[in-house]
């Protein structure tokens, strides 16, 4: 039996944030991701008294947090004008997790390249300076998979020297974004994982993932996107059995963390959500 956690991200119930933590654990969660970047708990908008407060409503209802979401917008780090202010907050961010009882923040960097070009360079500088704070301090920053392979990502993963640059797993981005096995994928980031996404979905047109994640592009289209569709756990190209067997073949006993973007009923969508992993997993 896979040793997993089941969390939620609490602004997928788009209710306010202490509302969201309330429904979370109502539906049986044992831990939920925040948003950290922007919204209510944006880090530039955080004091210590909102922290201890935030705090107590987590604890109250008997449940931690999975990991902080520092996802900035726009082109990731792919711009190296806008990389100063974003590795600061992203700092910020990681300070504001241990505040949080947390050491994973979660983020978008933008597409890494297959090729050795300026574009990827950038990338691994900004990377490796905030791993090497994610370093001093005991954070994990966890690059979310899905705008390239898997194999393209461990190797830009190999390439630093940082330790705390890691992997927040979607199987879902993966498998409707480029078409990967998401079971394969996970073997091949391994022990670089530190955090999952619980979410599902279909391709229903090939296409370039700069297309969709690169330069130029924003959420409101990557959400309602003509190339692909999220769908409830289960309904997808997501093999859930081979893919969770593949997460306890590689160690993993962290969390799988619903994510739900999408449809007009998000609470009923991600209740059904945590009783179908409930049961997956007791099939381990």
């Amino acid at each position: 039996m896979g040793d997993f956690k089941i969390g939620v991200i609490a602004d997928c119930f788009r209710t306010d944030i202490k509302e969201g933590i309330k429904k979370a654990a109502s539906l049986g969660a044992d831990g939920v991701q925040l948003y950290a970047g922007r919204g209510e708990l944006d880090v530039d908008n955080m004091t210590s008294a909102k922290l201890r407060e935030l705090n107590d409503v987590i604890a109250s209802c008997g449940l931690v947090v999975s990991a902080l979401c520092g996802d900035l917008g726009g082109h990731g780090f792919q711009v190296r004008a806008d990389n100063p202010a974003k590795i600061d907050k992203s700092k910020r961010i990681m300070d504001m997790a241990l505040e949080l009882n947390t050491n994973v923040v979660t983020t978008h960097i933008g597409v890494v390249p297959d090729e050795m070009i300026e574009r990827r360079q950038i990338m691994a500088e900004a990377c490796e300076d905030i791993g090497s704070y994610g370093d001093s301090v005991g954070v994990r920053f966890a690059i979310e998979t899905g705008p390239e392979p898997a194999e393209t990502l461990k190797g830009f993963l190999d390439s630093l020297s940082t330790k705390s640059v890691c992997v927040n797993f979607d199987p879902a981005n993966l498998a409707m974004v480029i078409g990967e096995d998401t079971t394969q994928s996970a073997l091949t980031l391994g022990n670089y994982i530190v955090h999952t996404h619980a979410k599902d979905g279909v391709m229903l047109q090939k296409t370039s993932s700069e297309r969709i994640y690169g330069i130029g592009t924003n959420e409101e289209k990557i959400i309602h996107s003509e190339y692909y569709r999220e769908v409830p756990l289960g309904q997808g190209s997501v093999n859930f059995d081979t893919y969770l067997a593949a997460l306890v073949e590689i160690g993993y006993h962290g969390f799988l963390t619903i994510e739900r973007e999408v449809g007009d009923k998000p609470e009923e969508d991600i209740a059904m959500a945590v009783g179908f992993l409930k049961e997956k997993i007791k099939q381990l």
